[in-house]
Parts: C-alpha cells; sequence; structure tokens
C-alpha cells in the first residue's frame, strides 16, 4: 500500500482507493461477506461509485479489522442511552495521529503554534472517545502549559479566556456545551475574542441537551456569542481516522486521503450530483485496518471547489455526535 499523505491528484486517489478496497475485501472478513452478499465482482470495481460502501451500523455488531494481530485501543461512540454503540478497533495509533496532525496543520495551522483548550463535558465523562484521543494528542504536540478541558467551571474557562488575549487559542467545544458557556457568561460581558487571537471550532451534537437547531442557527448563535466572523467547525466520527475542518459557512473540506460522496437516500448505489441533499459516503484511506469505505446516516450535499456541507441525519438515526436537524 502507498503511502496515503503522499497522495496529490485524483488519479493518486483513485488508484489507492481501488488498492484499499481489494486488500480489505482479501483481509477483513465482515468487508469481504458484505461485498459477497451483494454479488459484486471485485475485479470489475475499477471507479469509486462502484466500490460498496459498508453500512456504519455494521461496526455497532461486528469488530471490524484485518487480519493484522488484535488491538486493545478502540473508539466507542457516544450515545444518549445505553444503546447497542458502535467500537472502532486501531491497529495503528500512528497512523491515526498522523492524520490528525497533517488534516490541522493543512486547514488551520501547526498545533504547536496554539494553546488548546477542551469544553467537552459529554466526551471526557466517556471512556474510549475518539475526539478526546485527537485533543489530547494536539496538546501534546502543542506542550503548552496552558493546555487543559473544562467541564462545568464556565467561569474558570472564560477567565483563562480573557487571560489569553495576546496568544493564539484553539477551543474545541461540543455544540451544546459552547452555548451553555455563552449564557453562563452572558452577563460577565464576553469580550475574549477582541485580540482575533481565539478560534473556536464546534464538533457538533446537543446530546440530548438542548433544543436540536440547523447548523446555519448554531453558527449564527456562536458568532455572535464569541463576537467573531467565521466559526469553524470538525467532522469526523468514532468509525474514522481522518477529519474534514469547516473555516465558516459550513462548507468542509477533507484532506487528500479523504473524500465524500453523495449517494441517493433511497438507492445507495446511486449518487446525487452537486448541489442536490442526499446521504454521505466516506472515503477514509486511514482506515485501511479496518474499513475505508463507509455509508453513514448523515445528510449532506457536495459544492462546487472539492467541498460539502452536513445537514443533518437521515430521520430513522440514532442522535449522534454530529447530529443537527435539517433545514
Amino acid at each position: 500500500m502507498e503511502n496515503i499523505f503522499s497522495i496529490q491528484t485524483e488519479q493518486d486517489f483513485l488508484n489507492a482507493s481501488l488498492a484499499a478496497f481489494h486488500y480489505q475485501y482479501e483481509h477483513v472478513e465482515i468487508y469481504r461477506k458484505f461485498v459477497d452478499y451483494l454479488k459484486i465482482n471485485p475485479d470489475e470495481v475499477n471507479t469509486l461509485t462502484k466500490i460498496p460502501f459498508l453500512p456504519i451500523e455494521m461496526f455497532k455488531n461486528h469488530q471490524i479489522l484485518d487480519k493484522k494481530p488484535k488491538t486493545d485501543l478502540f473508539f466507542q461512540s457516544s450515545g444518549t442511552t445505553q444503546m447497542n454503540l458502535s467500537k472502532h478497533f486501531i491497529a495503528d495509533p500512528g497512523l491515526y495521529e498522523e492524520s490528525i496532525y497533517k488534516s490541522f496543520e493543512r486547514f488551520i495551522g501547526k498545533p504547536e503554534d496554539f494553546i488548546f483548550l477542551g469544553l467537552l463535558p459529554s466526551y471526557l465523562e466517556k471512556q474510549n472517545s475518539s475526539l478526546i484521543y485527537m485533543v489530547d494528542y494536539l496538546m501534546k504536540k502543542s506542550a503548552k502549559p496552558e493546555n487543559g478541558y473544562f467541564l462545568y467551571n464556565h467561569s474558570d474557562l472564560f477567565e483563562l479566556l480573557n487571560n489569553l488575549k495576546d496568544k493564539k487559542v484553539i477551543l474545541f467545544g461540543v455544540s451544546f456545551a459552547l452555548l451553555d458557556f455563552l449564557d453562563s457568561v452572558e452577563s460577565l460581558n464576553l469580550s475574549v475574542n477582541g485580540s482575533q487571537n481565539l478560534t473556536v471550532i464546534e464538533t457538533g451534537g446537543m446530546k440530548g441537551r438542548k433544543e436540536e437547531m440547523t447548523k446555519d442557527e448554531l453558527l449564527k448563535i456562536l458568532q455572535n456569542g464569541f463576537k467573531t466572523e467565521k466559526i469553524y467547525s470538525e467532522y469526523s466520527m468514532t468509525e474514522l481516522l481522518s477529519q474534514a475542518y469547516s473555516l465558516g459557512n459550513n462548507e468542509y473540506k477533507c484532506p487528500n486521503w479523504m473524500r465524500i460522496l453523495v449517494r441517493n437516500a433511497e438507492d445507495p448505489f446511486s449518487y446525487e450530483q452537486e448541489g442536490r441533499t442526499g446521504a454521505v459516503n466516506i472515503i477514509d484511506l486511514a482506515n485501511i485496518h479496518s474499513c475505508c469505505f463507509i455509508a453513514t446516516q448523515d445528510l449532506g450535499k457536495k459544492l462546487p471547489g472539492d467541498t460539502f456541507q452536513v445537514l443533518g441525519r437521515i430521520d430513522h438515526s440514532d442522535i449522534r455526535g454530529c447530529s443537527l436537524l435539517v433545514s
């Protein structure tokens, strides 16, 4: 397998994707059974749209892993109840960390240049969160003494943000926690972004804590509350080892080793054209030891210039980390 981080062109990506497909057909038992069930001849798969995408629900009931030695590290999805949660077993943590670093560096900057703060209470309170692993890793690379997490101690976070006005700060926050923070400090005349050094990255999710709203509504509230023109967003999930980033306006871009395809929500083998809403399929080549081809329950839309929007969830899906209602 070629180094996925060296991918530059669409032909590079196609070649790497087809190689990953054939590798996983041979070495990932669940994926091979899925492809065979669909009666697809692997030798006839020669384009991205011919690759079968594994339903994301399969991670709830199966250990999806190649024939590498078994691993003790896994990530588990969040949920509002004791529902059957997805597990993603990680055979190569170093690959995940390289994906984290290179994606962040491309879209935001070098982690070493930032102080990282996390307002991620629902994730901190549960074990095996891929998001916490990611932020932990960025904090480790940053090595700033001010790095840290906050649960519900909003006044402490407010004070620290004001003390760090002259430093470059990244605040990762789950949606409901960012809204709670703004509600709690409203009377304190919030002005933490006066120097424009604060970058807020929302990771989605109301977790049943607040009324659901559209992404655009959420971003507008956060922009007004943090007094900034743009709120960044990060898009990933338990079943992925790569992240797409939005630098504002709910318009995401993928790193070179990741792609979004938008399928017809009623026909999993038919794809929507640019500008039309459908269900999101993801190719994540960092998932080489599990499955690179995931059919999610998110709704999205492809936009010009290799950008895409996340619009919500298919109605019957579980409420999960990136859930927002469709406008």
